[in-house]
């Protein structure tokens, strides 16, 4: 049996709402910059929301090679091969120095939706005496689709391209879990290299909740009203809160070994210690969702072989709704204690299968730059989320150890654990 090896990060790459590439990104952070905004193309259609925080000049054609595959590649797989792309130029990283077949990939990502005007004339085609007729579909339909439209929108085409482009013939997978995707995929591919069958792996996420598909799908009970104030809109644990915030974005990862690392000279930028994961066995009761968020704390603490006096600030989920708020922030301050707390989302909101990864991002550039984000539009202490915000300023880091979590609207938490170099 292999004995584990240390899991190492050595190059992250981003595509948010708050910046493309990690210089923007973390300037944003350290700026206390939102993402949120109007949306032009919300307003006057009858939605209750008008904004949102979508990528800003973002041009996919800068990093997907070759061109071509653009054509089967809709938005969200983009900003994942995006990501990718800078994760591995920010690692320096040459495929030549990996045998391909322990070279892999695995991604968090969710249903992808296609541009509403993208099926206009399919549903025309199907159309009879002014409704549209179902058993048309099969008939009429498939001549007005691109042939390769399927392509575009599998789940599982993101890591797929990825792995094709790069030639890595080694574990290819997609975990589709909503908003845990992004963290459970870096379980995943952590496990992957402690096991011995790679030596290097992409992880990350990809996630689009601006969608209209998707924002009718999910409707608008725990969605923010914040029309007149869309920067101040995502604000997790203040007692003001009203509702998450949709947002988009891609982030990978390039993890690996610690030895395959220090045999090419790479530079490391974070350890990977610990991972925990649970479910609320009630769904839509609170008490049992924050039983699941401690669970994946303490599971993750002990895989990492850490007390809760060493992890120095903690990288929350923050949905910013009155209930997952009050379930994360008592699980945490059970289990942690007083230990800071910063919620990137609070910049950009929530990314669907993204978040998680964007926002450990973040997490792996608090560590490097000693300092822990501050939190945005926290102003007023909510007595039912007794956590401690980071906000205002910046928080200095010392021991640099961070815990990552991310939770479902389905009840299930994850938890990472990682640390400085």
């Amino acid at each position: 049996m292999v004995p584990s090896r240390e899991v190492v990060v050595t190059g992250v790459g981003v595509v948010s709402p708050i910046g493309i590439g990690l210089e923007d990104f973390w300037t944003s952070l350290q700026q206390g910059r939102s993402g949120v905004r109007l949306m032009p193309q919300f307003h006057g259609i009858g939605l209750p929301l008008e904004f949102g925080a979508e990528l800003k000049d973002f041009d996919s054609k800068q990093f997907v090679q070759p061109r071509k595959s653009l054509k089967v590649m809709c938005r969200e797989i983009q900003t994942a091969f995006s990501a990718s792309t800078m994760a591995l130029e920010d690692a320096k990283f040459d495929k030549s120095t990996v045998d391909p077949d322990r070279y892999g990939v695995v991604l968090g990502t969710e249903m992808f939706y296609g541009p509403v005007d993208e099926l206009t004339d399919v549903y025309r085609a199907c159309m009879a005496e002014g409704r549209f007729t179902q058993q048309r579909w099969g008939q009429a339909a498939m001549k007005e689709m691109f042939p390769l439209w399927m392509l575009k929108y599998l789940p599982n085409m993101a890591a797929c391209h990825i792995g094709i482009a790069q030639d890595a013939r080694g574990p290819n997978n997609t975990i589709v879990m909503w908003e845990v995707s992004s963290l459970l995929a870096l379980w995943e591919a952590s496990s992957i290299i402690r096991r011995g069958w790679a030596d290097v792996m992409l992880v990350g996420g990809s996630g689009n909740r601006l969608h209209l598909g998707q924002i009718l799908y999910r409707g608008f009970d725990n969605v923010s009203h914040r029309n007149e104030d869309p920067a101040g809109a995502s604000r997790p644990f203040d007692a003001d809160r009203d509702g998450m915030v949709y947002g988009e974005g891609s982030a990978v990862l390039l993890l690996e070994s610690r030895e395959h690392a220090e045999a090419r000279g790479a530079r490391i930028r974070a350890r990977v210690l610990g991972h925990g994961n649970s479910i609320g066995t009630r769904p839509g009761d609170r008490v049992s969702f924050q039983k699941a968020i401690e669970n994946s704390i303490q599971a993750s603490l002990r895989e990492a072989q850490m007390a809760p006096g060493d992890i120095e600030f903690v990288k929350a989920h923050g949905a910013s709704t009155i209930e997952d708020d009050m379930a994360e922030a008592q699980a945490i301050a059970t289990i942690l204690g007083d230990t800071p707390v910063t919620a990137p989302s609070s910049y950009f909101g929530l990314l669907g299968a993204g978040g998680g990864a964007v926002e450990l991002a973040a997490a792996v550039l608090a560590l490097e730059k000693g300092e822990a984000p501050r939190t945005l539009n926290y102003h007023r202490p909510d007595s039912n989320c007794p956590v401690n915000v980071i906000h205002g300023e910046p928080l200095p880091l010392q021991r640099k150890t961070v815990l990552a979590l991310s939770q479902s609207s389905r009840h299930q938490a994850v938890a990472a654990v990682l640390a400085a170099p």
